[in-house]
């Protein structure tokens, strides 16, 4: 196997979920700062000092424009997957994030605070665009043996992202109030790293061939990527694949939600993305800080300990990718679900009772890190190539931009609602998220197919099992037959 196919998992890494996750986290540590900054800006402009209510309403503002832009990025990913390819596209994303750092960057020494808004914003476009991007065209260049692995390193992309922003957050880094601007700069460092080396690398295989009927470009990638051998069985694959979709254009979102050819995936889609961000993770991170105090951890030294949390995030999803080719997709997303729903209620006991017993503010932080394992394990890295598998490429860029909206749109809302959800409920707010991570378990292990090592085609007829009742299903698994047999016999 050729280092190419690996190295270009690094290339769309740096771009791609390693911005999405350093924009995330990196935001945290300059709060206060930024604050000052639009206080003493007003000042100066308006001659009086802004009400705190305002202040707060221009930092959440700061904080939550993020999410539209993310929005806006992951609704045209699809189109740009399609008009330019995956490669243009993702290089396309680069500049946003090449703006966002020069409007933030540059804002103090212009005395405006709206750019930091358009930044963050700008930074949104770049994070939704660059992530689904990622995801599609790592998964498309990989073959079967290797597809989960690869696609997950956009899961351990994130989470590097995470880390890396929590420790230029430091204050022995940059985390100091003279240097903010250059924090909140960063992003242009892996915009330029990706916009010098990507172009060095082929597009995906399966977009030259099935998308572009380029299957001269298609084997030339292949070999760039995987090395020489016999790939004949890979580009049959791909070429059974573009026979079943032939004449059909490329679908939209709209054409996604009313298909009944692919309702289950749909539904499968949904409930596994939505994992991001109702599995109870944010709670886990803003309950982390009071834990580690009631286990005697100074509050000096929290922040390092919360780095601690990032490394174990970075290391559970590498087992994954080490695991996912041998346990397969649907054991890893059942079990480690199911873990998480009972870290969570245990997490929840325990709380409650850290005051009772002194070894149980040990037991919540070990909880934690179980927890945090668990999802990395899991749903953080499963995802990444799932979407890939169950979907064919006519369907498969509205599907990443179906995941684009959701994901976004429950980024902003969990933000507008979290505080009120934990200032209500308090620490039985776990309950709400452990229900979803339980209800999640069951279905994927009553309804999801596993999808490990099968092709696009072999995934799609077992959907068909459960998109078609009666007559229909045996319509459907007749079309789909000729091209399956033919998949199967390779």
């Amino acid at each position: 196997m050729s280092y190419y196919l690996f190295l270009l998992a690094f290339v769309l890494g740096i771009g791609g979920g390693f911005q999405y996750g350093l924009q995330v986290s990196i935001i945290n540590s300059p709060a206060e700062y930024i604050k000052s900054f639009i206080r003493e800006t007003w000042l100066k402009r308006y001659g009086s000092s802004p009400s705190e209510d305002m202040i707060t309403l221009m930092w959440s503002f700061i904080v939550s424009v993020y999410s539209i832009g993310g929005l806006l990025g992951s609704s045209s990913a699809g189109y740009l997957a399609i008009r330019f390819g995956r490669k243009k596209a993702m290089l396309f994303a680069n500049i946003p994030a090449l703006l966002s750092a020069a409007l933030m960057g540059l804002s103090r020494l212009c005395g405006s605070f709206e750019m930091i808004i358009a930044g963050r914003l700008s930074s949104g476009v770049c994070g939704g665009l660059a992530l689904n991007i990622h995801i599609m065209y790592a998964g498309e260049c990989a073959p079967r043996k290797l597809r989960g692995l690869i696609a997950i390193t956009a899961s351990t992309a994130i989470a590097f992202g995470k880390f890396v922003g929590f420790v230029l957050g430091l204050r022995e880094v940059l985390g100091k109030e003279a240097l903010w601007p250059l924090l909140m700069a960063a992003s242009a460092v892996p915009a330029l790293i990706q916009l010098l080396t990507l172009p060095f690398f082929p597009d995906s295989p399966r977009y030259l061939l099935i998308d572009k009927k380029d299957k001269e470009g298609c084997i030339k990638a292949v070999k760039q990527l995987w090395g020489d051998g016999d790939h004949m069985a890979e580009i049959d694959d791909m070429m059974s694949e573009q026979e079943t979709i032939r004449g059909e254009k490329a679908k939209g979102v709209c054409d996604l939600l009313r298909d009944k050819a692919v309702r289950w995936q749909l539904i499968t889609l949904f409930l596994v993305i939505s994992c991001t961000q109702l599995n109870g993770a944010n709670v886990v991170y803003f309950y982390a800080y009071s834990i580690f105090t009631k286990a005697g951890i100074l509050p000096s030294q929290t922040h390092y300990v919360s780095l601690g949390l990032g490394i174990t995030e970075i290391l559970s999803t590498v087992l994954c990718g080490i695991l996912i080719e041998r346990a397969g997709r649907k054991t890893l997303l059942c079990k480690n679900s199911a873990v998480m729903a009972l870290a969570l209620g245990l997490l929840t006991v325990t709380l409650f009772l850290q005051d009772s017993f002194f070894w149980v503010p040990y037991c919540s932080v070990a909880l934690v890190f179980i927890f945090i394992m668990s999802f990395g394990a899991g749903p953080a890295g499963v995802i990444c190539p799932l979407i890939t598998e169950i979907f064919i490429q006519s369907y498969r860029p509205a599907a990443y931009v179906f995941n684009g909206i959701i994901n976004w749109i429950q980024l902003f809302i969990l933000g507008l609602v979290f505080p009120f959800i934990v200032e209500g409920l308090g620490n039985f707010c776990f309950i709400i998220f452990l229900t979803y991570c339980l209800s999640l378990a069951i279905f994927v292990h009553l309804v999801l197919p596993e999808t490990k090592g099968k092709t696009m085609l072999q995934v799609m007829e077992e959907f068909n099992r459960l998109n078609y009742r009666g007559k229909k299903r045996q319509t459907a698994l007749q079309q789909s037959n000729r091209s399956v047999m033919t998949v199967t016999r390779l």
